[in-house]
Protein backbone atom coordinates (compact mmCIF):
# COMPACT_ATOMS: atom_id res chain seq x y z
CA UNK A 1 0.00 0.00 0.00
CA UNK A 2 2.51 2.60 1.04
CA UNK A 3 5.81 0.57 -0.39
CA UNK A 4 8.64 0.90 2.48
CA UNK A 5 6.86 3.79 4.20
CA UNK A 6 6.23 3.52 8.24
CA UNK A 7 2.54 4.16 8.56
CA UNK A 8 -0.16 4.17 11.76
CA UNK A 9 -3.40 2.54 11.19
CA UNK A 10 -5.98 4.91 13.43
CA UNK A 11 -8.38 3.35 15.64
CA UNK A 12 -11.48 4.48 17.64
CA UNK A 13 -13.67 3.27 20.10
CA UNK A 14 -15.41 1.24 17.67
CA UNK A 15 -16.82 -1.87 19.61
CA UNK A 16 -14.81 -4.13 16.79
CA UNK A 17 -12.16 -2.11 17.07
CA UNK A 18 -11.37 -2.48 20.62
CA UNK A 19 -11.60 -6.38 20.49
CA UNK A 20 -8.85 -7.82 21.91
CA UNK A 21 -8.84 -10.31 18.56
CA UNK A 22 -8.30 -7.30 16.46
CA UNK A 23 -5.65 -5.33 18.87
CA UNK A 24 -3.94 -8.75 19.10
CA UNK A 25 -4.34 -9.46 15.09
CA UNK A 26 -2.43 -5.71 14.68
CA UNK A 27 -0.07 -6.68 16.86
CA UNK A 28 0.66 -9.97 15.44
CA UNK A 29 1.19 -8.75 12.56
CA UNK A 30 3.43 -5.81 12.94
CA UNK A 31 1.26 -3.23 12.16
CA UNK A 32 1.40 0.08 14.41
CA UNK A 33 -2.01 1.54 15.16
CA UNK A 34 -3.56 4.19 17.90
CA UNK A 35 -5.72 2.34 20.29
CA UNK A 36 -9.21 3.44 21.48
CA UNK A 37 -7.63 4.96 24.64
CA UNK A 38 -5.83 7.48 22.40
CA UNK A 39 -8.50 8.44 20.30
CA UNK A 40 -12.23 10.23 20.86
CA UNK A 41 -14.56 8.19 19.22
CA UNK A 42 -17.41 10.67 19.75
CA UNK A 43 -15.24 13.82 18.80
CA UNK A 44 -14.40 13.45 15.44
CA UNK A 45 -12.90 16.78 15.32
CA UNK A 46 -10.40 16.19 18.21
CA UNK A 47 -7.18 16.03 17.27
CA UNK A 48 -4.73 13.58 19.28
CA UNK A 49 -3.00 16.48 20.69
CA UNK A 50 -6.74 17.63 22.41
CA UNK A 51 -7.06 14.26 23.05
CA UNK A 52 -3.62 14.03 24.92
CA UNK A 53 -4.23 17.64 26.63
CA UNK A 54 -7.57 16.10 27.87
CA UNK A 55 -5.74 13.32 29.34
CA UNK A 56 -3.38 15.22 31.01
CA UNK A 57 -6.01 17.10 32.63
CA UNK A 58 -7.76 14.35 33.93
CA UNK A 59 -4.76 12.51 35.32
CA UNK A 60 -4.16 16.09 37.33
CA UNK A 61 -7.23 16.92 38.59
CA UNK A 62 -9.66 14.28 38.71
CA UNK A 63 -7.41 11.63 40.70
CA UNK A 64 -9.01 14.13 44.04
CA UNK A 65 -12.53 14.56 44.76
CA UNK A 66 -13.38 18.10 44.70
CA UNK A 67 -16.24 19.46 47.34
CA UNK A 68 -17.58 22.29 45.06
CA UNK A 69 -17.70 23.03 41.23
CA UNK A 70 -15.28 26.30 42.03
CA UNK A 71 -12.26 23.90 44.00
CA UNK A 72 -12.60 21.85 40.27
CA UNK A 73 -12.01 24.94 38.10
CA UNK A 74 -9.43 26.00 39.65
CA UNK A 75 -7.79 22.46 39.82
CA UNK A 76 -8.61 22.10 35.71
CA UNK A 77 -6.73 26.12 36.07
CA UNK A 78 -3.49 24.63 37.76
CA UNK A 79 -3.69 21.13 35.63
CA UNK A 80 -3.93 23.62 32.10
CA UNK A 81 -1.14 25.78 33.66
CA UNK A 82 1.35 22.59 34.08
CA UNK A 83 1.08 22.01 30.03
CA UNK A 84 4.72 22.35 28.29
CA UNK A 85 3.43 24.79 25.59
CA UNK A 86 7.16 24.66 24.39
CA UNK A 87 7.47 21.26 22.92
CA UNK A 88 3.05 21.67 21.80
CA UNK A 89 2.70 18.23 24.43
CA UNK A 90 1.57 17.57 27.61
CA UNK A 91 4.25 16.95 30.09
CA UNK A 92 3.97 14.07 31.87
Amino acid sequence: MLKNRHWIFQQDSAPAHRARSTQNWFTAHGIDFTGHEDWSSSSPDLSPLDYKIWQHLEDKVCTKPHRNLESHRVSLAKGAADIDMKCGVCCD
